[in-house]
């Protein structure tokens, strides 16, 4: 090769990111701060049974279904993964995945541990990025600030948190959200899908 050949890039393939964590990580914070900032990706609008919290915009932070409806996908196989999450339903229509991926955009996906896990099942090509905490105090003192669960219900998630942490083997990335450094950690999450996409070997998802 001389010094005036050019080198054409290879087209990269879509990638399928699930964004996950234990609950009070600030998985769902990273996320928002993602689409404030207009990242070019396609934010997947999960379906879920629970009931619609002030300032949610159904369409936008969730599908707000019923428990019948939820039924209904399941039974059509309309959702990629589905799980029971303390006490309600959640999952992903596959329609809306598969569409984006087609055209080409990446899809970002905010998921529990569970349901990341369920994703990779499917997709062993999925990127799965694990936000967490500096250490299990500092996550359970984040819960406990919320000040929005009873004290069972704030028991049990810490639980489930604690078990999450133990399944960080299970992802590819790990980043440590920082208290007042959102915009730090989704530069981070940029980089990590910048490099993925510079990979010889690309990730390819079939769904």
């Amino acid at each position: 090769m001389d010094a005036t050949t050019k080198f054409e890039r290879p087209r990269t393939e879509p990638l399928l990111i699930v964004i996950s964590g234990p609950s009070g990580a600030g998985k769902d914070t990273v996320v928002q701060r993602m689409k404030e900032r207009g990242l070019p990706f396609h934010f997947v609008v999960t379906a879920t049974t629970r009931a619609q919290r002030p300032n949610e915009v159904h369409g936008r932070d969730y599908f707000f279904v019923s428990k019948d409806e939820f039924a209904r996908m399941m039974d059509q196989n309309e959702l990629i993964e589905h799980a029971l999450v303390y006490g309600e339903y959640k999952g992903i229509p596959k329609v809306q995945v598969r569409e984006a991926l087609a055209s080409g955009q990446d899809v970002i996906m905010r998921l529990d541990v569970q349901g990341a896990e369920s994703v990779r099942n499917l997709a062993k090509d999925a990127l799965l990025i694990f936000i967490t905490t500096g250490s299990e105090e500092e996550l359970v003192q984040r819960l406990k600030q919320r000040k929005t669960e009873t004290d069972d219900s704030l028991a049990i998630r810490i639980a489930t948190a604690r078990k999450e942490l133990q399944r960080m083997d299970a992802f590819d990335y790990i980043i440590v959200n920082h208290d007042s450094l959102l915009d730090h950690t989704v530069d981070i999450v940029r980089a990590i899908i910048d490099s993925e996409h510079h990979r010889v070997k690309q990730r390819k998802v079939d769904l």
